[in-house]
């Protein structure tokens, strides 16, 4: 896992003019290295269907489709892993429910950090690294050095590291000198009218984190 971890935040994006699947499908075209859908405010069936209608977009483009919260609805859609915060479903339940689901874990503290890491995930997620306004009670910032310590205890590991919270455009390049990747909601939003933009957009943070985009989802 290496570059821009897209979130496609359908509350991010309501009021925007850009609807979740075309908007999901401008970002596939910089082949991030994955996606997930974030719908805090719709139901689970909504989530499910949004869901399976990624599932095959992803696919086409070979990124990982990443359900938030939910391992029933990510097995459910055929999804590829379940990205799970510290107030979720414990990682040993989760993987009862979906056996061979990957799973990823936020964590906000180095206590925790450990603890994800004992449990062997897909990857660790570490921060808010900046101020972040995607969550209505954030946890405190942890800041570039904490990331880079959290970066050092993955490696030991040997397991990716993502970084969380407030990361953009500006930002990014010297985010990428610790982290594996970094999820991005509102950098990709901001300032974004159209399409043509989003994908650039993403191409963009993909390259700033390190990874490799491909213009027009070309190989």
């Amino acid at each position: 896992m290496r570059g821009l971890y897209a979130i496609v935040d359908v509350g991010v994006l309501s009021g925007t003019g850009l609807e979740p699947l075309t908007f999901a499908k401008a970002i596939l075209s910089a082949r991030p290295a994955a996606l997930q859908l974030r719908a805090k405010d719709l139901s689970a069936r909504e989530s499910l269907a949004l869901l399976r209608a990624l599932a095959p977009m992803c696919r086409a483009m070979h990124v990982p489709l990443v359900a938030n919260d939910r391992p029933d609805l990510a097995a459910l859609a055929g999804c590829d892993l379940v990205h799970l915060g510290q107030e979720d479903v414990p990682v040993e339940l989760a993987r009862r429910i979906a056996p061979g689901l990957g799973i990823g874990i936020s964590t906000h503290t180095p206590a925790q950090l450990a603890r994800a890491l004992e449990a062997q995930p897909a990857y660790v997620a570490y921060g808010p690294v900046y101020p972040t306004t995607s969550k209505a009670n954030p946890d405190p910032v942890v800041g570039l050095s904490a990331l880079a310590e959290a970066a050092r205890a993955a490696a030991v590991a040997h397991i990716p590291l993502v970084a969380i919270g407030g990361i953009d455009f500006s930002n990014a390049h010297e985010v990428a000198s610790s982290a594996d990747a970094a999820a991005v909601i509102r950098g990709l939003v901001a300032g974004v009218h159209d399409l043509r933009q989003a994908a650039d957009r993403a191409r963009l943070l993909h390259e700033a984190l390190g990874g490799h985009a491909c213009v027009g989802g070309a190989a």
